[in-house]
C-alpha cells in the first residue's frame, strides 16, 4: 500500500513519521508546499488551488489514501478534492473540538489554529456541533507556523500566549495545526500538568489503517 501525505510545510512531516511507525510494510510519500508557506493567511480559492497543484505527485504515484496534514488545507480544500478526485480516499485534519469538549472539566478549552482554520465554516460547524456547552478560546497563533517553518521561533511569545489561556481556565489545549507538533514539548512543559494536550497524529493514523485495512 501507498500512503501519500501532503502539508504545505514541514508540519505534516509529523504525521508521515507517526505512519511510518505505525505502517512499517506500507511506502508513505510526502510532500510539501514550503515555496507558499504559510496557507493559514491564503483565502479559500488560492488555499484549494494550490493544494491541489501540490498532491499531484501523490496522485501520479497511485497512493491508496492520501493524507492532508494540515488544518488549514483540510478546511479549505478537502470537500473539492473528493468531488475532482472521487476514486482516491482523503483524511483530513481537523480542530479535535470534540474529544476537548468531552475531555474537559472546567468548562473552557483552547484551540490553538491558523486563521484560515479558525474562520473557515467546518470549524465553525465543529463549533456548533460539540461546543456549544463549554467556552471555546482561540488564542493569536497566527505567526507560530511561519516562525516553526522557518526556525524563528519565538519562545516568549509562546509563552504568553499558553499562560494566556490557561489564566483563562482552559485545561484542554488543542494543537490544530501540524507544524505545532514541533513544539509540543516546548508547550508540554509550559503547562507543566495544568492542562491536557491533544494534537491529532493518533487519531490520522487509526483513520489511515481503517483505510488500508491495517
Amino acid at each position: 500500500m501507498k500512503i501519500g501525505v501532503f502539508d504545505s510545510g514541514i508540519g505534516g512531516k509529523a504525521i508521515a513519521e507517526r505512519l511510518e511507525r505505525d505502517y512499517p510494510s506500507d511506502e508513505v510519500l510526502y510532500v510539501n508546499d514550503s515555496k507558499h508557506v504559510p496557507y493559514g493567511s491564503r483565502s479559500s480559492e488560492e488555499i484549494i488551488s494550490l493544494t491541489d497543484a501540490a498532491i499531484q505527485p501523490l496522485l501520479d504515484a497511485q497512493c491508496d489514501v492520501v493524507v492532508l496534514a494540515r488544518n488549514t488545507a483540510t478546511a479549505a480544500a478537502i470537500e473539492f478534492l473528493r468531488e475532482k478526485y472521487p476514486t482516491t480516499p482523503f483524511v483530513g485534519l481537523e480542530p479535535m473540538v470534540k474529544p476537548a469538549a468531552q475531555q474537559t472539566k472546567t468548562g473552557v478549552i483552547a484551540i490553538c489554529a491558523t486563521p484560515a482554520t479558525l474562520n473557515s465554516s467546518r470549524y465553525r460547524g465543529l463549533k456548533d456541533t460539540y461546543a456549544n456547552d463549554v467556552k471555546v478560546v482561540e488564542p493569536d497563533c497566527s505567526r507560530w507556523a511561519s516562525m516553526i517553518e522557518h526556525n524563528q521561533v519565538q519562545h516568549g511569545h509562546i509563552a504568553r500566549t499558553i499562560e494566556g489561556v490557561l489564566k483563562q481556565g482552559a485545561d484542554v489545549i488543542v494543537l490544530a495545526c501540524t507544524h505545532y507538533h514541533w513544539i509540543k514539548e516546548e508547550i508540554t512543559g509550559l503547562v507543566a500538568g495544568r492542562a491536557i494536550i491533544l494534537d491529532p497524529s493518533e487519531a490520522i493514523s487509526r483513520r489511515v489503517g481503517v483505510i488500508i485495512g491495517s
